[in-house]
């Protein structure tokens, strides 16, 4: 098969949570574990740093990878979902996946997938361990697709756990309280393999407690060791003990002080567990993520008069963390270009959302979209106005000739709206 062929071979057979929802979740670690064993068991064959958490946890990732393999180690990168081509999914020192190994991939497991039947992200994680496996990386972060407990990630016995924050996501399979959905997270939790929490949270931090003494693994909570305030967009001051210092980094978004406490607190440990990573390389690792990881979306500007941003946050949190954001920006009007799929709590969401802004409801190119009319029913319901324009481009291109040089477009609700951005 060619390369194109192999892709439509894998969307088509193999159920995508991203695509059609919870019917492609396994919940058990089986599939995975046979096919490593297959493999030859990759992950058991590089270091590793697994990164679990609601939300930040693709921003985290991006950052420790920039970090190290800044500081010359030869870095995996494994990250999910991807946003423009299945390669951005796996990455060494920023460059994606050859779609030859690709191909030679999947021919070379086929009969195992006929046998199986595993979901796309099975196959994903397995081509991830055995190519980094094969390239022998120094060390490979390793994001969770989603929860931690049962996620295909967790075959692997990382030397560090990360784990960036608890909030509502995922509930028809994660759990209907926050103490479930971080006892999910919490089962990235190794024996003897310390874990760093970026955020103290009040109504889960006991559940992180319990299972780091289970494991005997030392537990860090990073919002005691670091304090970070942000001076303008891209500036962090940072603090540690008596210590403190300027750092820049090149992801905008005011929810990233959150991210830095868990980065800065991972690199501390790995540092202690014997990598060798200088300061320069911390500073220099962070104010160039996106250019050596290729990270994407996140508060990204898209274009100007008027200004467009894109941003992948989807869930409650996320948005509120974007409502943050908007209160920074001084705008005549906001235009916001919404589209949300169909499992989230959309009615928890819109109620969060500014009723002075005019919205423009579209939907991603998937069965898990929620239909752009029956968004704005939800919207209208809560007092928010606009209009359906169901393709995202169109949208896009609608708001910008609705608005005013001086005021802001706003792409974001889904990680797959911003994905069909054309000039992303």
């Amino acid at each position: 098969m060619s390369y194109t062929e192999t892709l439509s071979y894998l969307y088509q057979n193999l159920p995508m949570f991203q695509r059609v929802g919870s019917i492609a979740y396994k919940p058990n670690l089986t599939n995975t574990l046979k096919l490593c064993e297959v493999l030859g068991n990759p992950h058991q064959k590089f270091k590793s740093i697994h990164v679990a958490g609601t939300n930040g946890k693709g921003s985290v990732s991006h950052m420790l990878a920039s970090i190290l393999q800044t500081a010359g180690y030869k870095t995996g990168l494994y990250t999910s979902p991807h946003l423009k081509e299945f390669t951005e999914r796996i990455r060494i020192n920023g460059k994606e996946i050859d779609p030859v190994f690709v191909v030679e991939f999947v021919e070379k497991i086929k009969p195992e997938i006929e046998k199986l039947k595993p979901s796309f992200f099975e196959i994903t994680v397995a081509m991830a361990f055995d190519y980094f496996a094969q390239q022998k990386v120094d060390i490979a972060v390793i994001e969770t697709g989603m929860g931690g407990r049962l996620d295909s990630t967790n075959v692997i016995t990382p030397m560090l756990s990360v784990i960036t924050n608890i909030s509502w996501d995922h509930k028809e399979l994660l759990g209907d309280t926050l103490q479930k959905i971080a006892s999910e997270k919490a089962g990235i939790i190794k024996a003897h393999v310390p874990v760093v929490v970026s955020e103290r949270q009040e109504e889960v931090q006991t559940v992180f407690e319990s299972k780091a003494t289970e494991c005997i693994s030392q537990l860090i909570f990073a919002s005691d060791r670091y304090q970070v305030k942000r001076i303008k967009p891209g500036q962090f001051e940072v603090s540690k003990n008596k210590d403190h210092f300027l750092i820049e980094l090149d992801l905008l978004g005011i929810y990233q002080a959150k991210n830095i406490k868990g980065v800065l607190t991972a690199v501390d440990e790995l540092i202690k567990l014997g990598c060798t990573i200088s300061k320069e390389d911390i500073t220099n690792g962070l104010k160039y993520v996106t250019n050596l990881t290729g990270l994407k979306g996140r508060w990204q500007q898209i274009g100007h008069s008027p200004l467009t941003i894109c941003d992948t946050g989807h869930n409650e949190a996320g948005i509120y963390e974007l409502l943050n954001q908007l209160k920074e920006i001084k705008v005549t009007k906001l235009h916001w270009v919404l589209g949300v799929v169909k499992d989230k709590d959309v009615s928890a969401i819109l109620q969060l959302l500014p009723k002075d802004a005019y919205y423009y409801y579209c939907q991603a190119s998937l069965p898990r979209a929620l239909p752009a009319l029956e968004l704005k029913e939800k919207a209208t319901s809560v007092g928010l106005k606009g209009i359906v324009v169901e393709d995202v481009n169109q949208a896009i291109k609608q708001a910008r000739i609705n608005s005013k040089a001086e005021d802001l477009v706003l792409v974001a609700g889904s990680t797959f709206v911003v994905a069909e951005i054309d000039n992303l």
